[in-house]
């Protein structure tokens, strides 16, 4: 039955994947992208791979966040790493500039790149996290990002990202309707569903790009995070 659920993993189109897409197309689906991490997990399964590892980093740490859209998922993880102790600067990394405009006040520095070649040094960041980002890329690509990740942190990588499903693409876009998202996010949610991972995917391609050995968690609403030491952790 599992695998019956579970279709082949497509290459897809996703409308906000193009730089001509609207600005004011892109903001309102990038809100509702907010809005379904928080409802549907994303921002859940981000905090559930970095909670174990909050008591491990030093008082004063740094966060960079791949794909940071609009900063919402680094504004939890700073909140809850000052309740553990830990001062957090963070860093948030979006190949479109007006993202970080609007992000901007959530985060302590940002640029505008490409996840796939990241403007920083090497083991320069203490954890460096990717959120519903892996998806959008083919696998030659997501093994080039995840070893970015991994040349870039001298802690800690984590991925977050989607379980591949027929009910998850067909809850989505039910719920879609109901929370009156734009149908291009309705369009690109269904597409990032089925460009998603299973969780020995995911894994395999951890280890193919750095050798490591992730520790993948399924979460709810059909999540996936991948959390692995990038030196002695």
């Amino acid at each position: 039955m599992h695998r019956r659920l579970t279709p082949a993993r497509r290459r897809g189109v996703e409308i906000l994947d193009d730089p001509a897409t609207p600005a004011d197309v892109r903001a309102r689906s990038m809100a509702d992208v907010a809005r379904s991490n928080a409802l549907f997990g994303g921002t859940r399964s981000a905090m559930h791979a970095l909670r174990p590892i909050l008591s491990r980093l030093p008082r004063d740490a740094t966060l960079l966040d791949v794909g940071t859209g609009l900063a919402d998922i680094p504004l939890r993880v700073r909140a809850e790493a000052r309740r553990r102790g830990v001062s957090l600067t963070v860093i948030g990394i979006d190949v479109n500039a007006a993202l970080l405009r609007s992000a901007r006040a959530r985060l302590d520095s940002a640029a505008a790149a490409s996840a796939l070649r990241l403007p920083i040094a090497d083991a320069s960041v203490d954890v460096a996290m990717c959120s519903q980002l892996l998806h959008h890329f083919v696998e030659d690509d997501a093994r080039r990002l995840i070893a970015e990740l991994q040349r870039v942190s001298k802690r800690w990588a984590i991925l977050s990202d989607l379980r591949r499903s027929w009910l998850a693409a067909g809850g989505w876009w039910l719920a879609s309707f109901a929370l009156g998202f734009h149908s291009v996010t309705r369009q690109d949610g269904v597409a990032s569903v089925l460009r998603g991972f299973t969780a020995s995917e995911l894994a395999t391609l951890v280890h193919e790009a750095t050798g490591a050995t992730a520790d993948v968690r399924r979460g709810p609403f059909w999540r996936l995070n991948a959390r692995w030491a990038t030196s002695s952790g």
